[in-house]
């Protein structure tokens, strides 16, 4: 983890970003103070995204949640790049979950109006196999409702949704899984069993 930590603060954007990733996996708490400075030092430079991803993943992974005003904050700025959102999200969700549920911080992504902000709530949604109380899976619903039956940001839910109780979860996920896009339905028939499915380091 030291060594990690230490990366941090390497000239080269790959060697932060491999460090990043290194103390996700590890999901070292010791390490949340050191991300935070790193990622408010790597958001001035737009063109190292793919390290902003993993250092906001891992700040989430690490449970850092001294970083929620910050990750709240830089999720309200107009950013370059979407994937950025996503992994704000996800960890926003985490990192929030933690304390006072996942309901609000879930919500609150979903009423942003960033698409990719919500995807990755509901990612987190999925990853942590959590299982929100029946007002927030309505919203969630009602937000997923309107889009096309081809929209990706159906895939999370869908893998989120095999411990959620009720006949509209039921029928969304009847929906997805006689929609048009495979991983989607997929995720549907696996959730439809009772089933959630494992993925990897995203």
């Amino acid at each position: 983890m030291d060594q990690a930590v230490a990366q941090l603060d390497d000239k080269t954007s790959p060697k932060r970003r491999a460090a990043a990733k290194r103390l996700r996996r590890l999901a070292a708490t010791a390490a949340g103070p050191s991300l935070l400075r790193a990622l408010q030092r790597e958001v001035r430079d737009p063109r190292t995204w793919e390290t902003q991803y993993e250092m906001v993943m891992a700040l989430g992974a690490c449970d850092h949640r001294p970083a929620v005003p910050f990750l709240s904050d830089l999720a309200r700025r107009r950013l370059d790049v979407e994937t950025v959102y996503a992994a704000l999200g996800d960890s926003i969700v985490r990192l929030r979950g933690a304390e006072e549920g996942i309901s609000a911080p879930v919500r609150g992504c979903l009423d942003s109006g960033t698409p990719s902000l919500a995807d990755g709530a509901l990612r987190a949604v999925a990853m942590l196999r959590s299982v929100p109380d029946p007002e927030t899976v309505d919203h969630i619903l009602d937000f997923l409702e309107p889009l096309e039956s081809y929209d990706g940001l159906r895939f999370w839910a869908a893998a989120a949704a095999a411990g959620w109780p009720g006949e509209r979860v039921r029928a969304f996920l009847e929906s997805c899984a006689a929609g048009p896009r495979q991983d989607v339905a997929a995720a549907a028939s696996s959730s439809l069993e009772g089933k959630y499915q494992t993925y990897g380091l995203l």
